[in-house]
This record gives C-alpha cells, sequence and structure tokens, in this order.
C-alpha cells in the first residue's frame, strides 16, 4: 500500500538521522561475539548449510535465495537482505556469474573482501590444470554464460562437485576460527567429519565409473555434470540446447529437434531434468526421454526443504546409481 506523501517524508527523514548516527557510532568488532554467534550470510541454501554444518552453534546463517521458487540469476536483493549483508561477519558466495546480486550487495556494504568466501574460487575448477575442465560439449561454450556473463569453460555449478566442496569446508573453518579463535578446533573438526562423509560419497561415484560408467547423458541444464563425469558419465546435449535455457531465450527449432532425437533415440543413459527450470522446451526434451524409456533423473539447484546437503547429494549419488544399475 503507498503511503502519504508526508508520512514518506516523515519517515525519510527519520531513515537519514539514523544513517547518520550509526555513521557516527563505534564499528562492531572484526572478532565475533561467542555469546550471539558468527554473522554469516550466504546466497543460496546451499552454502547456508554447509556453513551451519562447520560452524554449529557458533554461527548464525542467513541464506538469502532458500527455496526452488527463486533465480539467483535473477534475484533482485531486498532492503532485508542489504541489512543482512550489513551485519554479515561472513559473506559466502558461488561466484562465476551465478550470483551476482550478493556481489553487488557486498560492494554497497562496508565489508572488506577479506569477510567474502566465493566458492569458485576456491574449488580449484575454475582455471586450468587446477581439476578436470567443465564437462562441456564438444565444440561449445555456450553453457558457461548467464545473462551476459560469459565464464567461457568453466560450469559455476561447483556445488555438484564433491572435492570442490572439501576444499570450500577448509576454507570456510579458516574464515571462522579468524574470526573466533577460540573455536578453530571445533569447526576443524567439523570440517574434517563433513570432508570425510564427502570422500566416501565421492567413492562411491568412483565405484560407478569403473563397474557401470561409461557412456552419455542428456540434461536440461548443466547443472549435475560434475558430478555425471564423476561417475564417469558423457554430456552428449548440444551446447545451444543447454545455452537457452539457462539464459532463459528460446531453443532454435533445429537444435531442439536435434536434443530431442538424441533422447529419443536411446543414445543416452538418462537424462538429467532441473524442474526449477521447466518450460515447454525441457518438457519437450522429458517427453522424449519416456517416450523411449529413457530414465528421467530429477536435479535441483538449491536445496530441497528438509535436506541438509550431505542429505541432498547422497540422494543424487543414489539415483544416479539405481539408474546406472537397470540401465547399463
Amino acid at each position: 500500500m503507498r503511503r502519504p506523501a508526508a508520512a514518506s517524508s516523515f519517515l525519510a527523514a527519520l531513515a537519514g538521522v539514523g544513517l547518520l548516527l550509526s555513521a557516527c557510532s563505534p564499528q562492531p568488532s572484526q572478532t565475533a561475539d561467542p555469546a550471539q554467534g558468527i554473522a554469516v550470510v550466504a546466497s543460496t541454501n546451499v552454502y547456508g548449510d554447509i556453513a551451519r554444518t562447520i560452524g554449529g552453534d557458533k554461527v548464525k546463517v542467513t541464506a538469502i535465495i532458500n527455496n526452488a521458487g527463486q533465480d539467483p540469476h535473477s534475484y533482485e536483493a531486498t532492503a532485508q537482505d542489504r541489512l543482512a549483508v550489513s551485519k554479515a561477519r561472513l559473506v559466502i558466495e558461488n561466484g562465476g556469474g551465478y550470483d551476482d546480486f550478493i556481489h553487488t550487495l557486498v560492494e554497497g556494504s562496508k565489508l572488506d573482501s577479506a569477510s567474502v568466501l566465493t566458492a569458485v574460487d576456491v574449488s580449484g575448477l575454475a582455471h586450468p590444470g587446477d581439476a578436470a575442465p567443465s564437462p562441456q560439449p564438444a565444440g561449445t561454450d555456450a553453457a558457461g554464460s548467464h545473462d551476459g556473463h560469459d565464464h567461457g569453460d568453466l560450469n559455476e555449478h561447483v556445488w555438484y562437485s564433491l572435492p570442490a566442496m572439501e576444499r570450500l569446508a577448509d576454507a570456510i573453518a579458516g574464515k571462522l576460527a579468524a574470526l573466533d579463535p577460540g573455536s578453530a578446533a571445533t569447526f576443524t573438526a567439523n570440517a574434517d567429519s563433513f570432508k570425510s562423509s564427502l570422500s566416501a560419497l565421492h567413492g562411491r561415484l568412483d565405484a560407478m565409473k569403473a563397474s557401470r560408467g561409461g557412456g552419455t547423458v542428456a540434461v536440461t541444464e548443466p547443472v549435475p555434470l560434475y558430478m555425471l563425469a564423476d561417475a564417469g558419465l558423457d554430456n552428449a546435449t548440444p551446447g545451444q540446447y543447454t545455452a537457452a535455457i539457462e539464459e532463459g531465450t528460446d531453443v532454435p527449432p533445429a537444435v531442439l529437434k536435434e536434443a530431442t532425437d538424441l533422447v529419443g533415440s536411446k543414445a543416452v543413459r538418462l537424462l538429467a531434468y532441473n524442474a526449477q527450470t521447466e518450460g515447454p522446451q525441457t518438457e519437450a526434451l522429458k517427453k522424449a526421454a519416456e517416450n523411449a524409456g529413457v530414465p528421467v533423473v530429477d536435479f535441483t539447484e538449491t536445496l530441497p526443504e528438509g535436506k541438509t546437503y550431505l542429505q541432498w547429494m547422497t540422494d543424487n549419488v543414489n539415483n544416479i546409481g539405481k539408474v546406472l544399475e537397470t540401465n547399463r
């Protein structure tokens, strides 16, 4: 409801006084108050859950993207988001052009670079030679672009790489320890436990690759490609198809036919389907898969309600394993 002009002017004046007083007030200490917990802001609930796992009751986490109906690529920050970031002692973003909204929030705050942790930067996936290249179809770099941000060959969905999240766990533990040195041993122990679980889960992918891997898959978006590659599966989807779906543009008719023909010919072992970007052109691929008897496996970008990151990734690994077991 629109406020009367006079009321709006009065509120604006109060806000200005508040800002002036805030500017004159002492700034909070760089060391967190253990009684209140370290204020952590994560761009998505994926990173929020990982931060909680490592920080435990020593952190107070706010996740900005926290449900499947929010799209990090097009999300517009609110005043509440800006307030949360301004009070944060640590901000965790994905980077790689995935969640630019939080980068903008950080730039508008007084946070220094040491208070920001970028998952892409610590993943080991962003630079040639650090890790295997992004599992994209040959001859395309289109799937690395979001809303005009060209990331070259990088698939920015790094949270689907379990080794990358092990590196992130160490980085989070280090940042939290700097803010609360007295809890450093707790953060390290929590990170080690988290990494151990991830390592065991990745071992299952290695076993799948050795015994049941090989072949190709189709995807509606490159979201789970790191995990699929670790299971020994190659992406055969036309790059123009996934690029168009990611950017919210129409898939060229010839490319859509190429993609549906690929799935309909049973040349792939599964279709990885992102229901969060569902539309007529993804549904066409899903229908082609169902008609051909190709298994459709759902993957999401954000944490499903009621799941932890480890539970979610375990479900994804289980789903891949079931398909590879029955569809050799």
